[in-house]
């Protein structure tokens, strides 16, 4: 049968080598007789792809729903023999500095079949890919021959390895947000901000979920992993929680930037005002007295006086300096 366009690779492994094999079909055939394992690297497969292997692989229809519609969080099922694990996947965005419309993570869906004789990955995404996973793996025959748990552990192992690099590329951000918040010239810092935290959250959303499916694979019983390889992922699960802080560690540190980055608006915008309300005071002197005398009676005061106009003007121009004088004290100017 031909191999559909969605396979992106596929190896029959015995004794962790990769046999010379090109037919699927007779390769899965023997794999299920006890002779290896075959792994099967889809790409986003359409659901023909998906039905005719979920029939070669005997796979459980709600785990080939979530393979063809996508899951965003990472979680872990078992249906029979057979596990089911989605990993939330990340990469990183390169971008020159942080702005209000920057995007800073992209994410993306793994999708994992594991049985005793056969792994299939479906992929989501333009990244994460396994092509240079599965050259090293296969360069490794000895490590392979432990059993098809070893691709999982492999996949598992590079996507937090991916989250820790991301996390290292944001950690610069929160720096470069909050040296720009507390800056002289710090107005945009929080929008900066805001956008970074937006970014972070989905970062969050990714890596969270993952918690509880590497928990489930270290500590219990299933057919797919071996007793002896729970090690392996609870190893796994120490290099998660490692990320998991840091993400918490620069949400709570971006929170509290954009708490000071609002309250310093708020100062700025007060002593702004400030400023409005002293001007608006010293030209209210001279605009009271010039609007009283600009009323045009007949019978005013020293409308007829010859030194009136120049005391007029005196005394306006010493309110101002007065009023001028006691803002500046006040540091309102």
């Amino acid at each position: 049968m031909t191999t559909p366009g969605s396979v992106i690779d596929w190896g029959w492994y015995v004794d962790g080598v990769r046999q010379d094999c090109d037919d699927v079909d007779r390769a899965s055939s023997r794999a299920a007789a006890g002779e290896g394992f075959v792994w099967m690297g889809l790409k986003d497969p359409s659901d023909a792809d998906l039905s005719r292997f979920a029939e070669q692989f005997g796979l459980h229809p709600l785990a080939i729903e979530d393979a063809v519609e996508g899951h965003r969080r990472s979680k872990l099922e078992q249906f029979g023999d057979t596990l089911f694990m989605v990993l939330s996947t990340i990469a990183w965005i390169d971008h020159e500095a942080v702005t209000e419309t920057s995007e800073i993570v992209s994410t993306g869906q793994m999708m994992i079949f594991l049985g005793t004789n056969f792994v299939l990955t479906v992929r989501r995404g333009e990244h994460s890919a396994l092509h240079s996973l599965r050259e090293q793996l296969t360069s490794d025959p000895a490590r392979l021959a432990l059993g098809p748990w070893t691709v999982l552990y492999a996949i598992a192992d590079k996507v937090i390895d991916d989250y820790t690099d991301v996390a290292y590329e944001i950690g610069e951000d929160v720096d470069e947000v909050e040296e720009l918040t507390f800056s002289r010239s710090g107005s945009g810092g929080v929008d900066s901000t805001y956008q970074l935290k937006r970014e972070l959250i989905e970062f969050k959303r990714s890596v969270v979920p993952l918690g509880l499916p590497l928990h489930a694979l270290a500590n219990r019983d299933h057919a797919a992993v071996p007793e002896d390889a729970r090690a392996y992922f609870r190893e796994l699960a120490d290099h998660h929680v490692e990320v998991r802080e840091m993400v918490q560690s620069y949400d709570e540190v971006l929170s509290s930037i954009l708490q000071a980055g609002l309250a310093r608006v708020s100062v700025t915008d007060n002593e702004d005002m400030r400023k409005i309300s002293a001007w608006v005071a010293i030209v209210a002197a001279p605009t009271f007295i010039a609007g009283v005398y600009g009323m045009n009676f007949d019978n005013m005061p020293e409308l007829h006086w010859k030194y009136g106009y120049f005391i007029v003007m005196g005394l306006i121009f010493a309110l101002m300096v007065g009023l001028y004088i006691g803002f500046k004290r006040k540091k309102w100017l």
